[in-house]
């Protein structure tokens, strides 16, 4: 395994694009965000579908990914998104990325066309050959697209090795998915989780290498994420517990943005809670107070699984 390649692994938040009043990019939270992150024990970050990238031009996209980048230089790696409805978009995505100092890309399928098999390998084959970075494929399809079958990925793993191709499988069911792709690889498959941290401990059994939460509970999950290392059946659920409850609230993509940046201006990171319009999710006053109750519990589980 690449040096490079060894470093993807580990609690991977997704950050959350903060706006100013004029729905422009605000990049001085976004550095207070970024350093926020790696300061509570991140691994690495990730532009992807929390980061509003749907709701981004292709130059803002751009604009964006190569900050990032920048900001965490000698923090940590840093996964950009490059998936797009043109493959021509998404390789100018992926290849920008690379020059800018990404250490892996993700993409997603393109969203508006259901593509067959062929197509869909003919997209990442595109995307593999036009870059020398990792290429993480992501079935998001929990919340957008459609699933993308077992054996068209491990396919695309086998022409193109381990150490390019890794992998954030979202399709219901998660665990029973997750599993068999491993299989469907002979164990080979690199794999990233991405329920939030709902499925966490259930994908982590399956033999995940990372996963990539939301940026706003970022103590909690790195706290989960060693407490799977070691096993440790009392500090696990005392986190896991808490963490999928508040992020049953999360209803689709809107859902998980509405809380996530809510909780990021309640620990003082984010200065409002904007998210690029239209919106299909409002956080409403009984449901903050739900969100707030959790966050105070799973506060208080972190605090005590560290003493």
């Amino acid at each position: 395994m690449s040096l490079l390649h060894s470093k993807l692994a580990g609690v991977f938040p997704v950050f959350q694009t903060p706006f100013d009043e004029a729905e422009s990019i605000d990049f001085n939270t976004l550095k207070k965000e970024v350093e926020w992150l790696f300061g509570r024990g991140a691994n690495g970050i990730v532009m992807a579908m929390v980061s509003e990238t749907l709701r981004l031009s292709s130059e803002e996209r751009d604009d964006l990914a190569a900050k990032v980048c920048d900001m965490a230089r000698g923090l940590g790696p840093v996964v950009i998104s490059v998936g797009a409805e043109s493959q021509h978009t998404a390789i100018r995505h992926a290849r920008h990325a690379e020059d800018y100092g990404a250490s892996a890309v993700m993409a997603i399928p393109p969203v508006s066309i259901a593509l067959g098999h062929h197509e869909l390998v003919r997209y990442y084959t595109s995307i593999l050959e036009s870059v020398s970075i990792p290429v993480i494929i992501q079935d998001a399809s929990g919340y957008v697209g459609r699933p993308m079958p077992v054996e068209l990925q491990a396919k695309i793993l086998e022409v193109f090795g381990s150490d390019r191709v890794l992998f954030k499988p979202e399709a219901a069911p998660i665990g029973q998915n997750l599993s068999a792709l491993r299989d469907a690889t002979g164990g080979q498959a690199q794999i990233f989780e991405g329920s939030g941290g709902i499925s966490l401990v259930d994908s982590y059994r399956r033999g995940i290498v990372g996963t990539m939460p939301g940026a706003e509970i970022i103590d909690a999950q790195v706290a989960l994420w060693e407490a799977l290392s070691k096993r440790d059946s009392a500090r696990i659920y005392k986190l896991s517990f808490p963490i999928s409850s508040l992020v049953a609230l999360q209803t689709g993509l809107d859902g998980f943005l509405a809380i996530e940046k809510y909780l990021l201006v309640k620990q003082g990171i984010f200065r409002n809670t904007i998210i690029r319009s239209p919106v299909g999710f409002h956080l409403d006053e009984e449901t903050k107070s739900e969100v707030d109750r959790l966050f105070e519990i799973l506060s208080k589980a972190v605090i005590e699984t560290e003493s």
